[in-house]
């Protein structure tokens, strides 16, 4: 069997919200709790699982989403209509602004526990340099 990510845990203030809040960038569906994690599931098959920890335990990690010219229209979007600060850069340097690296989109927002989240139309190395 090839290796394959199956799943990995995202700590949260609030998992539910946290939860809520990425499917519905993204277009997804959060699904039953398990245990203690509330899954969002990508069409790839890798489960987002999050899990409310304690404030002292949050840790910012950085979690990228290749999807669609389409589903990047409508995320972006979403970003917009919910008034979401958005970035070109993980740095956070050029808020307000998309990127063009590897002729694609691109942009970074953080979820409400202070994840950095990022949506890709491109892979890295797929395109041209922006």
């Amino acid at each position: 069997m090839p290796v394959e990510l199956n799943h990995t845990i995202i700590a949260a203030r609030d998992r539910r919200e946290s939860a809520e809040f990425l499917a519905h960038i993204l277009g997804l569906e959060v699904g039953p709790e398990t245990g203690p994690f509330l899954p969002v599931q990508t069409a790839n098959g890798v489960t987002l699982d999050f899990a409310t920890v304690p404030e002292e335990d949050l840790t910012s990690q950085h979690y990228a989403f290749l999807i669609s010219e389409a589903e990047f229209d409508a995320a972006f979007e979403r970003i917009q209509q919910a008034r979401i600060t958005y970035w070109a850069d993980p740095h956070r340097t050029q808020p307000g602004e998309i990127n063009r690296n590897d002729g694609g989109r691109g942009l970074y927002f953080l979820d409400p526990s202070g994840q950095a989240m990022e949506i890709l139309t491109r892979p890295y190395g797929s395109g041209p340099a922006s």
